[in-house]
């Protein structure tokens, strides 16, 4: 299988403890996220991956060079941001499968891989998104699920119980033709999904953590498992 790893960002909230290198190379234990990312998705199936860069694009393509890993790895590079949708979009014409896993660069949500695209192919929806259980959370907005379909995105709010969107998710190759080069992926095509019942939904209470603020930056530090 194929990925795509969303990797371009500024990293704005991380700037105060990280502001030197893109968030994806941010060291967990004097190890570069992007290599727990690398190492979860080579377990979960994943071949190859196509990494999505933007800021400061040279020191991930440095690292790479002194990085070895089983998985083939090809490169994008945004001369300029595109928004989630426009660099997903991008992203894709390097995609040679009919589907295509999507995951952020800053975000480690350990779902099964196998099983979400399994849920993918049986609900004939153009993405499937991978969702996690939260209680009593207000960082992230959640969705509602009826079945086996995405039917609604909520703001973000305190909410007891829900589900939220845990930035993993399967897209069809060419599930973004006819979309702008910039665009937001969540407002622009999944809202406008969701009223047609095209946007599927994978529940699996996983582990789960954004490194895209200090404090769960600092938690990733002792809380995310060594590579082995």
């Amino acid at each position: 299988m194929e990925c795509i790893i969303l990797a371009g960002g500024f990293g704005t909230r991380l700037q105060s403890v990280v502001n030197d290198r893109p968030k994806c190379l941010a060291p967990i234990r004097e190890v570069p996220f992007l290599a727990y990312l690398f190492d979860y998705l080579h377990k979960g199936g994943v071949s190859k991956v196509i990494l999505s860069l933007g800021y400061r694009h040279e020191l991930v393509e440095e690292w790479l060079h002194s990085f070895s890993t089983p998985l083939e790895v090809e490169i994008v590079v945004e001369k300029e941001p595109l928004g989630t949708g426009g660099g997903v979009k991008f992203a894709l014409e390097k995609v040679t499968e009919n589907n295509a896993l999507v995951v952020n660069g800053d975000t480690l949500f350990s779902l099964n891989i196998r099983k979400l695209l399994k849920a993918h192919q049986e609900n004939g929806c153009s993405v499937t998104l991978g969702l996690k259980p939260m209680h009593d959370f207000d960082r992230y907005g959640s969705v509602t699920l009826a079945e086996k379909y995405i039917t609604a995105f909520r703001e973000k709010q305190f909410c007891t119980n829900g589900l939220i969107n845990g930035g993993v998710f399967v897209l069809n190759k060419d599930a973004l033709n006819g979309m702008p080069d910039r665009f937001s992926f969540e407002q622009d095509y999944l809202v406008a999904e969701a009223n047609k019942k095209n946007v599927g939904g994978y529940v699996e209470d996983a582990y789960f953590i954004d490194i895209g603020i200090p404090s769960d930056y600092e938690k990733a530090q002792w809380e995310i498992p060594a590579i082995n």
